[in-house]
């Protein structure tokens, strides 16, 4: 069974739900873990974050006894069930809310035995218990779970062999979210929902009444449904409180901590040395010198902090292309001779942001292959420039890739006569180095292939990139590249993600897909994340005494205000660069020593002019944004 949940223990459980002691593990020699502790209190949701090879999933694996510690100890309360999605439901012809209920082995066994024992004993031991796990209300609790995760009522009732593999995967965390296990283990389980499934996750893991261990990249869930972080770092456990926006906050005001310290200790260390090596051979500074030596091997060395590489991605950069770039007008299209999505009239600028929302399965893929010409329109027409190029990157992708071939040998496939250095350096620029470019694909992480994907769909310099779930297998570090290209990036970008931080960053404009069409969404990703979460099918609109109407705001008023916006996040982000040097230039220890105060004013009269610049740079933003948002209302 997919969720592997133990038996379900019969005493209540103390305040320790995980016990993490000292523990230490190596693959293939290469160590993993070495002394790493933490606690995880009962009832408490955790966020496991670390870059990608860490070791993250080795620690689940550990956690549920699957691998033996080389050193250490992980304890749990006696009895205490352990669950997590270990792969996909099988395809049989059981149905999917058969296949949930059966998830929970113990209500399973419980009402079959209802219907067959003869005792008047046993029957009421097992009606009591039945009665205290809630057992009639199971198929209810089942099918919420299931439509929460996007299978409708009607759909529920078909067999698991009637669904995909990404499908079946939903089943199986329908089946372990249905068994209730005290400490729910989760792998990236956004990774095979879409937006709309991921913010209904969100939100039942608040609610979820055990522990709850997961591991994600999504930012907004890790902000929204955890109230801890367990990092994993330098083969070490640190926990801290709160969401991961704190723990950033945290993580980085210790980093800084831990390096001015270092810093310090070295300016320390060289001038105990420096005294050393002058005064060791004269016989009057001899003892002194001595002492000092002694002063050195005593002193426990404070290692900096590591800077870990930047991740990048450098997107070529388009010529322009007149507006629009794509026009929809009464268009339909779809498979066959049967129409997904009809009366379409759509735009497309090259300066567009654009998130797709709507449920799985009305066609925000459909709206994708039209938009990149790989589906044909049945009514209406679709016009494009003459001179557009589109990049297309599906999560399928990833999977197309040759995996007896190296990154180098896709690329030289693509542009035969560019020189090895060249393909390299372009290999380089979506974060592949050296070591990544000659390893044959099979080897590459899942967030290498997806890198891969994307430098082959960004290739030919695209006026147009759609991207349906791109962060699939990306950890955080590469996400928030990914949100920095997409920003900087000058063509028109389409998202289909169930990333909500990257949404919000990249986005400007939504297009809902809904009952057979599309159209703009009045309302923002917060808006449409409370109306998922009510249950509504359309978007609350509010009440407002009828206003005389404003004469339309011309487009190429709306585009030269957007380029107005731009170009002040770009002068935010150079003051923000010049903040960051400069913050870092007087957290040099060295700095403050007496015979250098004259440099120490002219850096901190350099840093309150780029304080003051910061300010003025936001009020200029504030105001062309606002200016934007009037516009566009």
């Amino acid at each position: 069974m997919p969720a592997g949940v133990d038996a379900r223990p019969d005493a209540a459980h103390g305040a320790r739900m995980l016990q993490i002691e000292d523990i230490s593990h190596s693959v293939a020699g290469r160590p993993l873990l070495v002394g790493a502790s933490a606690t995880i209190p009962e009832g408490h949701k955790v966020g496991l974050v670390g870059r990608n090879g860490t070791g993250k999933t080795t620690l689940f694996k550990l956690i549920r006894g699957e691998i033996p510690l080389d050193g250490g100890e992980i304890t749990l309360p006696a009895r205490a069930r352990i669950g997590g999605v270990a792969q996909e439901v099988p395809s049989s012809e059981v149905s999917v809310l058969d296949t949930v209920l059966a998830a929970d082995e113990e209500r399973a066994a419980l009402m079959a035995e209802a219907e067959t024992a003869t005792d008047p004993t046993r029957i009421a031991e097992v009606q009591a218990r039945l009665q205290d796990i809630d057992a009639w209300s199971g198929e209810a609790r089942a099918s919420s779970i299931l439509k929460g995760l996007g299978f409708e009522v009607h759909e529920q009732s078909r067999p698991c062999s009637a669904y995909s593999g990404g499908w079946r995967m939903r089943i199986a965390l329908a089946g372990v979210l249905f068994a209730q296990p005290d400490l729910l283990l989760l792998d990236e389980p956004t990774n095979y929902l879409d937006l709309e499934g991921a913010l209904w996750l969100e939100s039942y893991l608040v609610r979820y009444p055990h522990t709850v261990l997961i591991i994600s990249h999504d930012r907004a869930l890790l902000n929204r449904s955890v109230g801890g972080i367990l990092h994993l770092e330098d083969k070490a456990l640190t926990y801290y409180t709160g969401p991961y926006d704190q723990f950033v906050k945290m993580r980085a005001e210790r980093r800084a901590g831990q390096a001015a310290a270092a810093a310090k200790q070295q300016a320390q260390r060289a001038h105990l040395q420096a005294f050393v090596d002058r005064f060791k051979a004269k016989a009057s500074k001899a003892k002194q010198a001595q002492s000092r030596v002694k002063m050195l091997e005593r002193m426990e060395t404070i290692t900096p902090p590591e800077d870990a590489a930047r991740v990048v991605f450098t997107f070529p950069k388009p010529t322009q292309l007149s507006p629009p770039i794509v026009r929809l007008e009464g268009a339909s299209t779809g498979y066959g001779e049967r129409p997904v999505l009809s009366r379409m009239n759509l735009r497309l600028d090259q300066d567009d942001r654009i998130a797709l929302l709507g449920r799985n399965g009305e066609g925000k893929s459909t709206l994708s292959k039209l938009l990149a010409n790989r589906l044909q329109v049945m009514e209406g027409t679709r016009v494009a420039s003459s001179k557009l190029k589109i990049g297309y990157f599906a999560q399928h992708q990833v999977d197309d890739l040759h995996i007896d071939e190296t990154p180098l040998d896709h690329i030289r496939r693509e542009r035969p006569d560019e020189a090895p250095p060249k393909l390299r350096a372009r290999l380089a620029a979506f974060g592949l180095g050296a070591d990544q470019a000659d390893t044959l694909v099979g080897a590459l992480s899942g967030g290498q292939k997806a890198r891969l994907s994307l430098l082959l769909a960004t290739l030919d310099a695209p006026h147009l990139l759609i991207l349906d779930e791109p962060t699939n297998h990306l950890d955080i570090e590469s996400r928030e590249a990914l949100v920095t290209a997409l920003t900087e990036y000058d063509g028109a970008v389409v998202l289909v993600s169930h990333d909500m931080h990257l949404l919000s960053l990249v986005a400007d404009r939504l297009w809902l897909v809904k009952d057979g069409t599309v159209e703009p969404y009045d309302g923002d990703l917060e808006s449409y994340r409370k109306m998922l979460l009510q249950g509504d099918e359309k978007p609350a609109k509010a009440k407002a005494e009828k206003k005389p109407a404003k004469p339309p705001v011309s487009r190429d008023r709306i585009l030269e205000l957007r380029a107005e916006v731009r170009k002040a996040e770009a002068r935010m982000s150079k003051i923000d660069e010049m903040r960051d040097k400069l913050a870092k230039k007087l957290a040099d220890p060295g700095l403050y020593e007496e015979s250098r105060v004259g440099e120490l004013e002219t850096w901190n009269k350099k840093y309150a002019e780029v304080m003051e610049a910061a300010d003025r740079a936001e009020g200029l933003w504030m105001a062309a944004a606002e200016a934007l948002e009037k516009a566009e209302a």
